[in-house]
């Protein structure tokens, strides 16, 4: 009985622990652009934007890499809302609304 006890109270803990952390994680923050140039063939996108709060950049106009499908999505002069993030060490859109 005191085994089944210690492995329910562990289990138990587990559990809020895992539920807590997933709680803390917080969704990234999307931030307003405009794009001021598109290189598909590069994979490059350059855009005028407001502070990256995730990133803890300042507001700038920066180029950054983003997929094929994110790319298509876009044109110059466009206002869009993004999450930019390093992947690979390399700025990146990875999520545009």
């Amino acid at each position: 009985m005191k085994k089944l006890f210690i492995s329910t109270l562990s289990a138990t803990a587990f559990a809020v622990a895992a539920t807590s952390s997933m709680l803390l994680a917080a969704e990234p923050t999307f931030t307003k652009g405009s794009v001021k140039a598109l290189d598909a063939e590069a994979g490059k996108v350059t855009i005028i934007h407001e502070e990256l709060v995730d990133l803890d950049m300042p507001a700038m106009t920066m180029v950054f890499r983003a997929d094929e499908e994110t790319l298509a999505r876009m044109a110059e002069g466009q206002d869009i809302e993004f999450v930019a993030d390093r992947v690979e060490g390399k700025l990146t859109v990875v999520e545009l609304k």
